[in-house]
């Protein structure tokens, strides 16, 4: 074997494996949100996202994921409440009142991860970058992953502080008649490309 082909078959053994990429099922996949708005719980549905995810559990060093959310898509099934949500007191879907963070448009929520860990039997946690409105937060999403074959499926939820992103302003700014904790759910289904 020349030196050349020594090198290139080492450096071929070191290089990390891509990670797989996966294909959602946005038929079946859910992302939705639950807060509490004058004592009484309520539940919104974004119909609108994209996500972009490579996973190998074998090797969560490749691992990455993208999910862009549109922001008018927003159906809690009351629609003044959902003109209400993106109003520039709120979502600011149109972009009146900030600029956004660089790479996110305005009416998107965008969020994007950093690195990916194992906690447990098919138990993860994923630590992303939040982005929306004018602001970029760290968050972590702990979830479930079952992989049978090509398929796979995947549960979520993390709590947040709307504040943080300065989701509600004027007098939506504190907890009341909105409460400040907003829990974000997902559910995605999807097929290994």
């Amino acid at each position: 074997m020349t030196r050349l082909a020594a090198f290139a078959f080492a450096a071929a053994l070191v290089v990390p494996a891509s990670a797989t990429d996966w294909t959602v099922d946005t038929a079946r996949s859910t992302l939705s949100f639950e807060v509490t708005a004058q004592g009484s719980p309520f539940n919104t549905v974004f119909k609108d996202w994209t996500s972009e995810i490579a996973f190998d559990p074998a090797d969560l060093s490749t691992a990455h994921a993208k999910i862009a959310v549109t922001l008018t898509s927003a159906d809690s099934g009351d629609r003044q409440r959902d003109g209400m949500m993106v109003s520039k007191s709120w979502f600011d879907a149109a972009g009146e009142a900030f600029t956004a963070p660089a790479n996110v448009p305005a009416g998107q929520a965008i969020f994007q991860t950093t690195a990916f860990r194992q906690t447990g039997d098919n138990a993860y946690e994923a630590d992303a970058t939040l982005s929306m409105r004018d602001a970029a937060k760290p968050v972590t999403l702990p979830f479930t992953l079952t992989i049978t074959g090509s398929e796979a499926h995947m549960t979520g939820s993390v709590a947040i502080d709307r504040t943080q992103w300065g989701v509600g302003q004027g007098q939506y700014a504190g907890s009341d008649p909105v409460a400040t904790a907003v829990m974000v759910n997902i559910e995605i289904y999807a097929t290994a490309e």
